[in-house]
């Protein structure tokens, strides 16, 4: 038979929804999380020999992530997955380490209401947290937030060959699904108010200039973040570029001066960079794991 090794591998119970209401007054408090953990660790004899004497069930893992919520409280997805992280490897020798993760769905009040709420966020918060040993990498993020400036843009001065048609504009819509995760080079702080602040960071930088490429808005909001926010060492953008393509009415006898659009969902470009801190070491092992450019 051929010699083979086990590989890396890893295990545990994904996407646990957990919902954890706080009702310490008659004014309630919600957060909305979808959590998962995996382990590492000596799990080698589990696969060669089917011996689970190391194999922390799943379901126990499930288990401990709703028990946490209540013991613990969720104060941010960050905290809460250093609090899973803790427990699993301070309660089991042979467990080195493993990946935790976190979607957040953020609730506002009705009506200012004390105990009624509507979904309101229009991105899903992100976090993941990879120990290996004593080293802990930790990343947070959102998806889905779409944002769109009516001019302002433009795009010229590319490269036109044989298949070239698009015309070049110096006034277009710029439209874009944000997706972004940034890596910290520390896991103490306060992680509600680095993340009110990196989305703003974001969204004034989306607003604040003549964008000539999508490339270079991405670059701006990227420098912006690494500038303001010191417990920050890279941040990644993967962003869709929405079209908008100003449609022709002249046979209809109407003019069309960047007033009527039609929106294409597909295909569209999809833009993607990462900015990094110049004095930042590369740590390529803390997006391990990760779906996709971010």
């Amino acid at each position: 038979m051929t010699a083979v090794r086990l590989g890396k591998n890893q295990f545990g119970k994904a996407e646990n929804r957990v919902v954890r209401v706080y009702r310490d007054t008659d004014r309630h408090e919600i957060r909305d999380l979808n959590v998962t953990s995996q382990l590492w660790g000596d799990f080698t004899t589990a696969h060669t020999e089917g011996n689970n004497e190391h194999v922390v069930p799943t379901d126990t893992q499930k288990n401990t992530i709703f028990a946490k919520a209540k013991e613990e409280g969720i104060t941010s997805p960050e905290d809460f997955l250093k609090v899973l992280a803790e427990h699993f490897t301070a309660g089991f020798d042979w467990v080195s380490g493993g990946r935790w993760a976190a979607e957040e769905y953020g609730w506002s009040r009705i009506n200012d209401h004390d105990h009624s709420f509507y979904r309101s966020a229009p991105e899903v918060r992100t976090a993941v947290l990879t120990r290996d040993g004593d080293v802990d990498h930790l990343i947070s993020g959102f998806y889905g937030l779409t944002v769109l400036k009516s001019t302002g843009s433009g795009f010229v001065g590319y490269p036109k060959d044989t298949y070239t048609t698009l015309p070049e504009t110096e006034d277009r819509i710029l439209a874009t699904d944000i997706a972004t995760r940034w890596r910290y080079n520390t896991t103490s702080m306060d992680f509600e108010a680095v993340y009110a602040r990196v989305k703003e960071l974001i969204l004034s930088t989306f607003t604040d200039h003549y964008s000539h490429a999508l490339q270079q808005t991405l670059y701006k909001m990227g420098e912006k973040v690494i500038a303001e926010v010191p417990e920050i060492d890279e941040i990644r953008f993967s962003c869709p570029n929405k079209h908008h393509f100003a449609q022709d009415l002249s046979p209809f006898g109407l003019e069309n001066p960047n007033e009527v659009f039609y929106a294409a969902d597909r295909p569209y470009g999809l833009i993607e960079a990462s900015i990094v801190r110049d004095s930042a070491p590369d740590v390529p092992e803390a997006w391990m794991g990760i779906a996709g450019f971010c």
